[in-house]
């Protein structure tokens, strides 16, 4: 039995076959009623198309492996979108229910308030990260405690040595005689292998104050003692003089002068 297609339909539809033979063929409003033995015996999709606009299925021709009877299918074609309705653009009477409701000037203090907002929360979140990194670097109460040491002068007789403690170091403190004082100044500066004169390692002259670690791997010398009534370091045999200056053996430096001041008013050395 012959298929039926709506007159509607043929007036607009173009369909295209592809053959067994592989040449493409058109099938206009004419050739809808052809006899049966003029439709090409393909299994092959087809692309149709209604005014410029493709189908929303393709169109298959069939036949059977005899000339008995033959099967025609079609798609109805894809529904053009009306953009005055679809959904993406509002109509009229939303756009209006907008104007009449959306304060733009309330929308942007809004967004600036919660801009601030996070801002000074981001700022103080970092402001705490930084405060306590910082802590945890910083030097320990008994670290601090031992920042500054405080010596009192009476304590000390003259031509006594007193060793004391700062920041892990021995610190050598000497209440010199007149003739200590005067030893020192006259040992000239050619003699001595780092030119220091005594002058520039005391603040007093009665009173020097030095570390009492060897200039030459760090040992502690032994105070009235070497052949210049010094400081001797064993370990090595460095002789230093009563101003704690280099003159013999391998350290290479005098001993070295830490930061002080004298408290006038409490009669005490600070040491830091």
């Amino acid at each position: 039995m012959a298929s039926k297609v709506a007159p509607s339909l043929l007036s607009s539809r173009s369909w295209v076959s592809r053959p067994a033979t592989g040449i493409p063929r058109v099938l206009g409003a004419a050739s809808a009623g052809a006899p049966k033995s003029s439709v090409p015996n393909v299994a092959k999709h087809v692309a149709a198309n209604i005014n410029g606009a493709y189908l929303s299925s393709k169109t298959t021709f069939t036949a059977p492996s005899s000339i008995a009877g033959q099967k025609r299918f079609y798609a109805s074609p894809v529904k053009q979108v009306d953009y005055d309705a679809d959904v993406a653009v509002p109509p009229s009477d939303q756009e209006a229910y907008r104007l009449r409701n959306t304060d733009d000037i309330a929308h942007r203090n809004f967004a600036y308030f919660m801009i601030g907002t996070y801002s000074f929360i981001g700022a103080a979140a970092a402001k705490n990260i930084v405060t306590d990194y910082l802590v945890h670097f910083a030097a320990s109460a008994d670290v601090l405690a031992l920042a500054k040491v405080e010596v009192d002068m009476a304590s000390i007789p003259e031509g006594k040595n007193v060793i004391i403690k700062w920041r892990g170091k021995p610190v050598f403190i000497r209440h010199r005689t007149a003739d200590e004082i005067a030893e020192a100044n006259s040992v000239s500066l050619s003699e001595l292998r780092d030119p220091e004169t005594d002058a520039d390692r005391t603040k007093k002259p009665e009173w020097l104050v030095m570390l009492g670690v060897c200039t030459h791997l760090g040992c502690v010398p032994i105070g009235e003692a070497g052949e210049y009534g010094g400081w001797f370091c064993p370990c090595h045999g460095s002789h230093y003089d009563i101003s704690g200056r280099i003159r013999k053996g391998p350290a290479p430096l005098n001993l070295e002068i830490p930061a002080y001041e004298f408290n006038e008013s409490d009669g005490k050395i600070v040491i830091g």
